[in-house]
């Protein structure tokens, strides 16, 4: 079973159905039990991160998603709620990751948040993405480049499009929103 996490914030219905145009039934839920026993855990997001994990431990489901060996993926907030802390509230995350959140800074040119379709600057093989390859973004927050992190993008700084250690999995971009390249990735997620 592929269990996708409903916190009440997050983009489910689209994430939802790019997994259904793979051919997938997702279960949408919230239960700790149906969570710990799925095979394979998306943990989408969008909203602020304080409210999200106000949301998992309200949920019962911080020790969870801590203690999950098989394959999770984080989506946009989903991803940055897998490190240590954000910067946004100066929320204490779920700790899965090394590493601090941050906001991203307006420039010219480069408004907050970022939203829209940009290019990766690098990317690992083994994770269906090529540098190059078109992304949708849409996003204030971000986590610098790190060991973990296996393709980026620059928007101001250079920043972890996609991360990976282990089990887990964390896409900043939105890969149900981004066509081939993001179905692509998906499609690498659900082979490992």
């Amino acid at each position: 079973m592929l269990a996708i996490v409903d916190l009440g914030c997050g983009n489910l219905g689209s994430v939802r159905a790019g997994f259904e145009r793979l051919g997938l039934a997702p279960v949408t839920t919230c239960d700790p039990g149906a969570i710990a026993a799925a095979d394979r855990i998306v943990l989408p997001g969008v909203g602020a991160a304080g409210y999200a994990m106000a949301r998992i431990h309200a949920l019962g489901l911080a020790e969870v998603i801590q203690q999950l060996r098989q394959p999770l993926l984080g989506i946009c907030l989903g991803m940055q709620l897998l490190f240590e802390r954000s910067e946004e509230g100066g929320t204490a995350c779920l700790g899965i990751l090394p590493g601090t959140v941050r906001a991203l800074k307006s420039a010219r040119g480069l408004p907050v948040p970022h939203m829209g379709w940009n290019s990766l600057a690098r990317a690992e093989s083994g994770f269906g993405l090529d540098a190059g390859d078109h992304l949708y973004f849409a996003h204030s927050f971000a986590c610098d480049a790190s060991a973990a992190t296996t393709a980026e993008v620059v928007y101001g700084r250079t920043i972890a499009a996609l991360v990976a250690s282990n089990n887990v999995w964390g896409a900043q971009f939105h890969p149900e929103r981004s066509a081939e390249p993001g179905a692509r990735f998906l499609k690498a997620w659900l082979s490992q």
